[in-house]
């Protein structure tokens, strides 16, 4: 409006618009300041009102262009000046991040997603949530809901900074594979090799060996923030029995449907002995309340520590909850010992070893978490207290886990880093067919290796699934036909002080004529991140990855 109303000539005002101006300048020269130009009436016009503005403007729309306005006055005051580009008023907030014009066939995924995250997001009372998701390696969709810092009523936004918690984990895993593949670091081997400091081990009197595989998969026995060994026993012990009772059930269908009804004084008998079987066992060993994680006073050190060496004092001496091997139990701090093998493996300190492999994945945004350092759109993280008012998580010190859960980054590099593990996972199908590709970050055996379920494992953010090397796996499975298809994928997700995340890949069933027509990577990535505890991303993340990936399919 200011650079339409300076636009028209001084001399266009109406006359009493001059004889105040000309009275004005009167006055001006009597206080003895500058003589005033010509020009100073058309800047003063300013204050006649917006109703003149808006006549004006609905005046010029049609007109024939004006005469070209008269020489500047150099005594003009600025404010008859057209305002340059960069300090024109801001152009009103979108509440929807536009679509690039590549991403709108993914209209209707765009909006069945974005009521989604508004659903979620409203359900958990999350202050902000950002979103980003890749099709076939290229972004189509990114946005930002809700605040990134409530206080100061900051939107989130695509290049929101938070928390990535234990994506982190698969992060280190990169590190560990690049050292693997050259030749640098035997994941089968003791750790002790690479970090002495690191006390040989024994379980119920045995010595046994903790080596770099089983630390990966979280096999290695060594525990997590709970110290209660008779607690997380317990727990396991629960859990067992839970899953006996579902197996035993999924069987007895079975064995009903294939014995028909001759056998159902039989079956009535087992199952009634079953149950009391249970219910007994159930008593026996209900376990104790055990405190989440996020109760645990470890998840809130506010000690700085220098290296990941100085770290393993946490729990080096504390014994293994199971022998290695024989049963999961996630584990933060195993990854901080994976980070002092990465160290020694490499010759190089962790975080810089990681950098060096962030610039190479082009993930510019991808940081540690310090306090210190000025780290632009860093959002804020939040939790609710016990009156269910949010308020700002305390300061946390993430030093000693890094490796496990303590890098930040956005949507987008998680993006990049998706896509980088679907084309080394994908490359080497389409290598016969296309001799010109580029190589994998990591080799095509290597993410093999990286997204084969281990056996023993679990995937506690979907049940269907097992834990494989740093990455949670469900394979492709369909019990029944025109029922439900159960597609392969990779995710894994992060739980943090006031942070939740997730990253999913979910590849491209390919056939024969995909390897002969297109190029890698082919399938859907979806990363979230929130500057909220306790929020789970999973389920979420799945369901706008089949959205996208069926808008693609019904593109001819």
């Amino acid at each position: 409006m200011y650079r339409l109303l300076s636009a028209v000539p001084a001399r266009a005002a109406t006359p009493r618009g001059c004889a105040w101006g000309c009275g004005r300048r009167a006055a001006h020269q009597r206080a003895g300041l500058p003589k005033l130009g010509p020009g100073w009436v058309g800047g003063l016009g300013l204050g006649l009102g917006l109703a003149l503005g808006m006549k004006l403007a609905g005046g010029l729309r049609g007109a024939s262009p004006a005469p070209p306005p008269a020489a500047p006055d150099p005594e003009s005051p600025i404010l008859s000046e057209p305002l340059p580009p960069q300090e024109q008023p801001l152009a009103p907030w979108s509440p929807h991040t536009p679509v690039p014009p590549h991403a709108r066939r993914f209209a209707r995924a765009i909006d069945s997603s974005r009521d989604l995250l508004h659903r979620i997001k409203d359900e958990v009372g999350a202050p902000g949530i950002v979103v980003g998701v890749s099709v076939d390696g290229k972004e189509v969709w990114s946005e930002g809901l809700g605040y990134a810092d409530v206080e100061n009523r900051v939107p989130c936004k695509p290049e929101t900074v938070m928390r990535i918690a234990s994506i982190s984990k698969s992060l280190t895993m990169v590190a560990l594979a690049k050292l693997w593949e050259a030749g640098k670091l035997d994941l089968d081997i003791p750790v002790q090799h690479y970090v002495p400091e690191f006390p040989e081990k024994e379980y119920e009197g045995e010595k046994v060996s903790v080596t770099t595989r089983l630390l990966i998969s979280h096999l290695s026995g060594i525990r997590h923030y709970e110290k209660d060994m008779k607690k997380v026993k317990e727990e396991k012990a629960y859990k067992a029995l839970k899953m006996m009772k579902e197996t035993e059930s999924d069987q007895e269908k079975d064995l009903k449907e294939k014995g028909g009804k001759s056998n159902e004084k039989n079956d009535f008998a087992a199952k009634t002995k079953i149950e009391q079987d249970n219910e007994a066992k159930s008593r026996n060993s209900k376990p104790c309340k055990k405190k989440n994680d996020f109760e645990q006073g470890e998840l809130y050190l506010k000690e700085k520590f220098e290296n990941s060496i100085e770290s393993l004092r946490l729990f080096k001496n504390d014994p293994l909850f199971f022998k290695p091997g024989s049963q999961f139990l996630y584990s933060t701090f195993g990854y901080t010992l994976l980070a002092a093998i990465v160290e020694r493996a490499s010759g190089y300190k962790y975080l810089d070893y990681m950098q060096k492999i962030f610039h190479d994945l082009d993930m510019l945004t991808t940081v540690q978490e310090e306090n210190e350092p000025v780290i632009y759109n860093r959002a804020r993280f939040y939790v609710y207290n016990k009156k269910k008012r949010l308020v700002n998580t305390p300061y946390v010190d993430n030093s000693y886990k890094w490796a496990g859960g303590g890098f930040l980054s956005t949507v987008g590099d998680l993006l990049k880093f998706g896509n980088a593990m679907l084309y080394g996972y994908q490359v080497g199908l389409f290598k016969n067919s296309n001799e010109n590709l580029l190589p994998g970050y990591l080799k095509p055996e290597t993410m093999l290796m990286i997204w084969t379920p281990v056996p023993n494992t679990e995937m506690s953010w979907d049940k269907e699934g097992k834990y494989a090397m740093a990455w949670g796996v469900v394979e492709k499975k369909q019990t029944y036909g025109s029922c439900r298809k159960q597609r392969h994928y990779a995710s894994h997700t992060g739980g943090a002080v006031g942070a939740s995340s997730v990253l999913l890949v979910l590849p491209e069933e390919l056939d024969a004529e995909a390897l002969n027509n297109k190029v890698p990577p082919r399938g859907i990535v979806v990363s979230i991140i929130c500057n909220m505890q306790s929020v789970g991303l999973n389920s979420t993340a799945l369901k706008i990855a089949l959205e996208f990936d069926k808008d693609r399919s019904d593109i001819p």
